[in-house]
């Protein structure tokens, strides 16, 4: 009673009730929906399970509870869940497998952590509308685990196939892999750099990390000194000097200067550097370390000679054009007034570089206090973000979706409520405004004002009354209405009867099927007892036999009277024999009139069910007819 008793629900618009019978005459279906929205659910939940590979709901002589029960197993199977049940499933089940099946295919899915809810009365009564997101999210749930377990059978493969097999992609590529690398260490091999130089252990640690770089590319015979970059740097700088400097000295003058100064300092250090240098062990027809130091030394012998040189004949041609128009001593005291200017001016810049680099480094103090502050707040909130997500985790996800909608709507409600706030205040004050102009321009109320508002009050109080009295009467008569109602409730429309027949019918096949069960336990219980009753009697009948044959074949009299109890013992056999096959016979003829009988009665109740179906058909046109008439009447 309480599994049929779940089951009930109310009959869905445009359904209609049917039966359905299998071989043996069993009622297995009795409601056949004929929902538009329901065929259209169906019609998706098939091509979910053919896209998803389930190819038995192709076949058009199976019900769609076999198709729909059938694919949903065959997805919690591709999911690596069990079902406790014998079969997958059966087809044309009854009332009490059916039941059996879908709760224990609703008892799988929150193992598998499913987010929908499903009842089994859902299944059974093929509510292909709460069934859908079921079926989808199994579906998605079975393809993603099919990939999975293909992408690890793939590698697993390809893996078994690689400890004993090759393909000739692979054979070639180790072949160029090889050559490639013997190209790839030649190559190296050949341009490796040769060391040719060595530093002495006498020579002391350099204190300079520069000079430790410039002394390692030496060992190596690479040469940097002066670059050309520094040079067109102090050219530019010397062009862009004051215009008193550049008429105090000579055009070229201080540039040339400085580049003598910075490419001597240059040979200078280097010099140094290979005095400190060793020679290193060479093949023959190589310059030794000695011949490249000496050739070093010339060659920055010769460059310091010919700079000095140079900026002597430059100096003798400045001096003398300048002389020639001014003097030396009135061009010495410009030389030093244009001094003096670029020292005022780079002390003026070094001072204004001073006070930026104070305030750079005061923001980047507040910068650097102002990162620690966001730093330490940002780890606390990370580490709040971090419990909150674990809360999210451990928490039921739809809950949390619930709770963050309401959180929202809150939100939205308080902002809401504040702009409704500032809209009254807004509108209060306007209206407040409006009543003092209005006093202003009206001024005193006369008599006559204050008698018509006593007049209007005593209508006012009069009219409330009357309203009042009219909200009772109104009460009384939805009372009134309401208890009229709940009695028209009480009394079951013709969907709920046709819906209680249908449980009550669901219930009896429940029933009958229960109690046919039990009867078939208890004839194979009498069944068993009754052979086992004959194979006791057997037993001790050879028993008997075993113990007085050696007594009967001690002489021949005793023998003579041993056979005749044995052929009195198959004589009493051969009577009980013929007795069962009697009563067999019996039985035969008394099972086949009953099965007469069922036949018959099957063929009535088929006939009846006709029979309530056509009568179902022609009150409906009965009903139909009769709006008609009422239409027609009322036009």
């Amino acid at each position: 009673m309480a599994a049929a008793a779940s089951v009930f629900h109310r009959v869905r618009p445009g359904s209609k009730i049917g039966a359905q019978y299998d071989q043996e005459g069993n009622v297995v279906q009795v409601e056949t929906r004929e929902d538009e929205e329901q065929s259209v659910k169906l019609a998706e939940i098939l091509e979910l399970l053919l896209a998803a590979g389930y190819f038995r709901a192709r076949i058009k002589g199976l019900s769609p509870f076999d198709k729909v029960v059938g694919g949903m197993t065959w997805c919690v199977t591709t999911c690596n869940f069990d079902i406790d049940v014998d079969l997958l499933f059966q087809e044309n089940s009854t009332i009490g497998q059916k039941i059996a099946l879908t709760e224990k295919i609703v008892s799988v899915l929150p193992t598998m952590k499913c987010p929908h809810r499903l009842e089994p009365h859902q299944i059974q009564g093929l509510d292909f509308i709460h069934i859908f997101p079921v079926i989808q999210w199994l579906v998605k749930r079975a393809i993603e685990t099919r990939e999975e377990m293909g992408d690890q059978v793939r590698a697993y493969s390809i893996s078994q196939f690689q400890k004993t097999h090759s393909l000739p992609e692979d054979d070639e590529f180790v072949q160029r892999r090889d050559r490639s690398v013997k190209a790839v260490r030649d190559v190296l091999e050949a341009y490796r750099p040769q060391r040719r130089y060595r530093r002495q252990r006498d020579a002391g640690e350099l204190l300079e990390e520069e000079s430790r770089v410039h002394s390692t590319l030496l060992e190596y015979g690479r040469r940097y000194g002066f670059s050309k970059q520094d040079k067109r740097d102090k050219t530019e700088e010397g062009r862009a000097s004051p215009a008193g400097g550049s008429q105090a000295s000579p055009p070229g003058m201080a540039e040339v200067s400085e580049q003598e100064d910075l490419q001597a300092a240059e040979e200078m250090r280097i010099k140094t550097l290979m005095t400190n240098m060793a020679a290193m062990a060479t093949e023959e027809g190589r310059l030794t370390a000695s011949a490249v130091g000496q050739i070093v030394g010339l060659q920055s012998d010769e460059i310091k000679q010919i700079a000095s040189e140079y900026a002597e004949k430059q100096s003798e041609l400045s001096s003398g054009e300048r002389s020639d128009r001014y003097g030396p001593l009135q061009q010495h005291r410009r030389a030093v007034a244009s001094l003096n200017k670029q020292i005022q001016q780079r002390s003026e810049q070094l001072e204004e570089l001073q006070v930026k680099h104070a305030e750079v480094k005061k923001s980047c103090e507040e910068a650097k206090g102002s990162l620690m502050e966001a730093t330490e707040h940002s780890e606390k909130l990370d580490k709040e973000l971090k419990a909150l997500e674990e809360l999210e985790e451990r928490a039921d996800s739809s809950l949390l979706e619930k709770l963050k909608a309401l959180v929202t709507m809150n939100e939205n409600m308080k902002q809401q409520e504040q702009e409704f706030r500032t809209h009254c205040r807004e509108e209060m004050v306007r209206l407040q405004q409006n009543i003092e102009e209005l006093k202003t321009e009206s001024g005193q109320d006369t008599e006559e004002e204050k008698e018509r508002n006593q007049l209007i009050d005593e209508q006012y109080d009069t009219d409330r009354e009357k309203l009042q009295k009219i909200r009772l009467l109104m009460a009384r008569r939805n009372r009134e209405i309401a208890i009229m109602q709940r009695k028209i409730d009480e009394v079951p429309s013709r969907a709920e009867l046709t819906q209680y027949q249908k449980r009550f019918i669901e219930l009896y096949g429940q029933v009958s099927a229960t109690h046919k069960e039990t009867k078939q336990f208890f004839t194979l219980y009498n069944t068993l007892d009754d052979k086992k009753v004959y194979l006791e009697k057997e037993v001790n009948l050879l028993n008997s036999i075993y113990d007085n044959f050696q007594q009967a074949m001690a002489s021949s009299s005793a023998k003579e009277q041993f056979l005749r109890q044995m052929e009195q013992i198959v004589e009493g056999i051969k009577q009980s024999r013929i007795k069962m096959e009697k009563k067999k016979q019996e039985n035969k003829m008394r099972r086949d009139q009953l099965n007469d009988e069922y036949l018959e009665l099957l063929d009535k109740q088929r006939l009846y069910f006709k029979t309530v179906k056509d009568f179902k058909e022609e009150c409906r046109k009965n009903e139909m007819l009769l709006s008609k008439l009422r239409a027609q009447g009322a036009s």
